[in-house]
């Protein structure tokens, strides 16, 4: 590590892009050469990234952008003192782990920082393995609270993640590559589908950057004609073309030192791309009917729900600009990736609008809920929340049934308990664990209809224990109460 002058002792560790998501670590002492080396007996023996600060105020500066797992917090410093940091800290995230070290210590000052949520306390001069271990279990017990805190607030209905809404693996690894890039200047390429959320992950990319407290310009790359689109993005002076009576600052300059989103980067004109890619090259710009260049700090997110390969090969599209927003890829899967995520989906949707039109109560019914997981969403996530809007508003007696749905009653697109097309095409595990999530959620639907919702009637009939049947069902989003017979009253 490389030493920096105390007046800019807040550092950042490079991210490798390839490597696992690791926990973070905060260490927070205003005498450099304790802090530096605390930082690298904690690296060397913790499966973690670190950051420096000098002063409590530096921390949490730090901690919107950054959120760290673990803070390591001196208690006498100039300015802030530690304990006064540990409340603010538990303010803005209780599930940070603090450990408070002092060259000051006494048993009084200890069990004053147990009471107020402090993970551990020990004093200068430590021993080293008393400090790793402490790390250690401080880094275990956050993870352990977050997931226990996620898992909860699906339960409870809480808005998610980032927006992020699904328990899916390959979810997970969307929010997991977000994560890691989110705090890095790297540009990123989101690709996928129509409807699967591009936009949202670069949301979520720039609220988790150094970057979030400036807002984030979008640029709707095919909306604008060419000549428009290219005085939007650089600006221009006055008199550049005929109607330009006064200068205009382009979008570029408007995002300096925050994110700017190019949404279906795949549509813009080739002229222009000749321009963006100075842009990503040389940090700098010109306006039009300017002969000076500017420089912007701007991160750059791409999307498209095109194949850029396929249009490099037909030359509508520049290879060297490619690769450089290609950087890092991220992939949003389609629903028919992730058909595990309907249901949980639907019921945020459904949450959602039942509120939205004063409806509490409202309810899939079970023939509803089957053509949701057959069909075949072309539009992904937008259309199943448009589809769930129109069943919120055209059901009767609060129960959702596939005709409110659909205007096909949820015949068309129906795939079928096994369909297998271009299972082939898909990684082996993925592809089985798609067919045996398909299978067991309509088993279990089937057994359930069956039985009119009675668990255990339907545990017996499908020669399982109830509890397992029961967990069954947790894992597929299945309720008992969904396949009950209402009356009409």
């Amino acid at each position: 590590m490389v030493l920096i002058p105390k007046s800019q002792f807040v550092h950042d560790k490079m991210v490798d892009i390839d490597s696992d998501s690791r926990q973070k670590v905060l260490i927070v002492d205003d005498e450099i050469d304790m802090a530096t080396m605390l930082e690298k007996i904690i690296r060397r023996r913790c499966d973690c990234d670190t950051r420096l600060a000098d002063s409590a105020e530096a921390a949490l500066d730090l901690l919107r952008g950054w959120h760290p797992d673990v803070i390591l917090t001196d208690v006498r410093m100039s300015g802030m003192d530690g304990m006064s940091l540990l409340r603010r800290v538990k303010e803005f995230d209780p599930n940070i782990s603090v450990i408070i070290m002092t060259g000051y210590g006494t048993i009084e000052m200890a069990v004053d920082a147990l009471k107020q949520g402090v993970y551990d306390f020990f004093q200068k001069p430590f021993d080293n393995e008393r400090v790793v271990l402490a790390v250690q279990r401080s880094l275990e017990r956050t993870r352990l609270l977050r997931e226990n805190k996620h898992l909860q607030d699906y339960l409870d209905g809480r808005v998610p993640y980032h927006g992020f809404i699904g328990k899916s693996r390959k979810l997970r690894q969307v929010m997991d590559l977000i994560a890691r890039v989110a705090d890095t200047d790297v540009t990123v390429l989101i690709r996928g589908e129509s409807g699967t959320g591009k936009e949202l992950a670069a949301k979520a990319l720039h609220s988790m950057s150094k970057r979030a407290d400036r807002k984030m310009v979008t640029v709707n790359c095919p909306a604008l004609p060419e000549l428009i689109l290219e005085s939007e993005l650089f600006g221009y002076v006055k008199g550049a073309f005929t109607g330009a009576v006064q200068d205009k600052k382009g979008l570029f300059l408007a995002a300096n030192h925050s994110t700017i989103l190019l949404d279906e980067i795949g549509d813009i004109p080739m002229s222009l791309q000749t321009k963006l890619l100075r842009v990503l090259q040389e940090k700098e710009i010109m306006p039009l009917g300017q002969t000076r260049t500017y420089e912007v700090d701007v991160r750059v997110v791409a999307s498209t729900n095109q194949d850029l390969e396929e249009k490099i090969s037909q030359g509508e599209f520049r290879e060297d600009l490619y690769y450089r927003l290609n950087v890092v890829t991220i992939v949003m899967p389609s629903l028919k990736e992730i058909p595990e995520d309907i249901p949980v989906l639907a019921q945020y949707f459904l949450n959602m609008y039942a509120r939205k039109y004063e409806k509490p109560g409202t309810t899939f019914s079970p023939e509803a809920i089957e053509c949701m997981l057959n069909r075949e969403w072309k539009g992904n996530v937008r259309e199943l929340q448009n589809t769930i809007k129109r069943g919120v508003l055209l059901c009767e007696n609060k129960i959702i049934t596939p005709a409110n749905l659909f205007a096909d009653n949820g015949n068309s697109g129906h795939l079928g308990p096994l369909a297998v097309d271009g299972i082939c095409n898909k990684d082996y595990r993925d592809a089985k664990d798609q067919l045996i999530t398909r299978f067991s959620r309509m088993y279990l639907t089937e057994a359930l209809k069956n039985s009119n919702g009675n668990v255990t009637l339907a545990a017996a009939k499908s020669g399982l224990e109830r509890q397992a049947f029961q967990r069954l069902m947790r894992r597929y989003g299945l309720k008992s109460s969904d396949f009950k017979v209402r009356k009409n009253n």
